[in-house]
């Protein structure tokens, strides 16, 4: 298979952006991915003891559709994040400052008062921990041809944005990468992936990314169709270095007649 496309995604919730290459490390997070997010209403997460928090305690699309209505951009050297609204610069915040946070809150106070619990407050990940749903949410890989079957199956083209998720890969049958749980992915580069688990899929996944419409039942169209509600795979990195779009990436070798598709 060969890797499609790379995705980031800073603030939980909020805009994917389209990355060239990803400098993984071992042990580590897809970097730049989910550093930030947005507590609605006090989450009692604490940045000195971090444990994994519910994502309902957070802004997200499961919930919060209208935050697909904005566009974001973060910028790594400065820490300001953008946002846009409506095809305008909406705000320009330093996530770094205590102003720029304030500001960030009054946004999304004015953005979505209906949807609130409490003051939206932006959190940030220390180092170590990121705003993943899963706390083995390392690396996520989408396949391709599995999106565009299950489009196939509701009759309907589907982004698969939708799903999230990091590392886009073509050239794998349809949901054989579901048989690559528990086994190594590795690049002619040197670099290793253990896929460790099946993404299960939430309501967030019904939210069109462009438009932030409701207009699908993702979780309920795969276990029609298919018996789960499952969409792409976790990976945890053992060897790092860097991944580049239209790289190959292997699976392990396996006993013969395990069926693992690879157009």
């Amino acid at each position: 298979m060969r890797i499609a496309s790379l995705y980031r995604y800073p603030v939980k919730g909020l805009s994917p952006e389209p990355v060239d290459r990803a400098s993984l490390k071992q042990g580590a997070y897809f970097p730049g991915d989910r550093l930030f997010a947005i507590e609605n209403g006090p989450s009692g997460f604490d940045p000195a003891a971090p444990v994994h928090q519910p994502k309902i305690k957070y802004l997200m699309l499961m919930r919060n559709e209208a935050l697909a209505r904005l566009r974001t951009r973060y910028e790594d050297e400065s820490g300001t994040l953008v946002i846009a609204h409506e095809g305008r610069e909406a705000l320009r915040a330093d996530t770094r400052t205590a102003e720029g946070q304030r500001s960030l809150s009054t946004f999304f106070s004015g953005f979505m008062p209906e949807e609130l619990r409490g003051e939206p407050q932006l959190l940030t990940a220390p180092e170590g921990y990121r705003f993943t749903d899963s706390r083995s949410g390392f690396v996520s890989i989408i396949n391709l041809a599995s999106v565009a079957e299950l489009g196939s199956r509701i009759g309907a083209e589907l982004d698969p944005l939708r799903f999230r998720g990091n590392v886009m890969v073509e050239g794998l049958a349809a949901w054989a990468e579901n048989d690559l749980v528990g086994r190594e992915l590795s690049t002619p580069s040197g670099i290793r992936l253990r896929a460790i688990k099946r993404i299960e899929r939430c309501a967030a996944t019904n939210v069109d990314p462009t438009t932030g419409a409701r207009d699908q039942q993702i979780p309920k169209a795969l276990m029609t169709h298919y018996g789960h509600v499952d969409c792409g795979i976790y990976c945890e990195v053992l060897a790092g270095g860097t991944l580049t779009g239209g790289e190959r990436l292997e699976p392990a070798s396996q006993e013969p007649g395990s069926g693992l598709g690879i157009a």
